[in-house]
């Protein structure tokens, strides 16, 4: 089933009256990144995920504010999952603005699955000095290729998402999708860093990483928290960034297991 939420087509599977798994990608994705998983979850859950507002045509190509993204969010959980908590599965950009939504709406989330990006506690004085020039240097290419859009912008993105290993198909990436990258740098009063509060769930949380990276986008001392905190759990996997597709067995296993072991809270 394809259900319209302010203009955007969101994918609908699973049993009607299933608990519902809100799955959030990030960059340069689409909601097709949850293939294996919706593939697999379908027949307990009810599997729903779009791609974020602007990524795509036929939605404008124009920049959306934390507060529009985590709005949509809201829209979604609330016409689809009425009067019922879900559970959110996020990666990447989906992670930001999955955990910005959870702090504002506490009382619809009921579990998160956080993939590969956690809390920014801590994170900045957890990476070396090579590693953030790294991240301001593929963010700020981004961000630019944002602003410069048409065929070189998309080029930009499409030669930095060959640099970093992105698993996308290529045909669905383009510059249209950078516009965090350019709210986080060139964003002003609507920056993801004046926008977005400190995330420190209130519910049961599985958080997945993958082990095969430069760096981490989160701190030792996080997951050491999170994994100590009732209903939570923390998994490394022999992987990069995109852990549900490199891994989708192992990940889909420990996500079936961890969502039964909740399922009572």
């Amino acid at each position: 089933m394809i259900a319209q939420v302010a203009g955007i087509d969101v994918h609908v599977e699973g049993p009607e009256g299933a608990p519902a798994i809100v799955m959030v990608h990030g960059w340069p994705d689409t909601y097709r990144l949850w293939d294996a998983q919706v593939a697999f979850l379908k027949d307990k859950y009810r599997c729903v995920r779009f791609t974020l507002p602007g990524f795509e045509e036929p939605q404008p190509r124009r920049v959306y504010t934390v507060d529009e993204v985590t709005g949509f969010i809201k829209q979604v959980v609330e016409q689809l999952s009425p009067g019922k908590k879900v559970t959110l599965m996020l990666h990447d950009w989906g992670c930001v603005a999955g955990y910005e939504f959870t702090m504002r709406n506490p009382e619809l989330v009921a579990r998160i699955v956080g993939v590969d990006i956690g809390s920014q506690q801590g994170l900045a004085r957890s990476l070396s000095a090579r590693a953030k020039l790294y991240i301001l240097g593929y963010q700020v290419w981004l961000a630019i290729a944002w602003k410069l859009g048409g065929a070189l912008g998309d080029w930009m993105t499409r030669k930095m998402a060959r640099w970093v290993r992105a698993k996308s198909d290529a045909r669905f990436v383009s510059s249209r999708m950078n516009y965090l990258y350019f709210l986080t740098w060139f964003g002003g009063e609507q920056s993801l860093r004046r926008r977005t509060q400190r995330f420190k769930p209130a519910c049961p949380m599985l958080f997945i990483y993958g082990e095969r990276k430069l760096f981490m986008f989160h701190a030792k001392s996080w997951i050491d928290w999170l994994a100590q905190q009732p209903g939570c759990r923390v998994e490394g996997f022999d992987a990069g960034h995109w852990v549900m597709l490199q891994r989708p067995e192992r990940f889909n296993q420990v996500v079936s297991e961890w969502l039964a072991a909740t399922q009572a809270q």
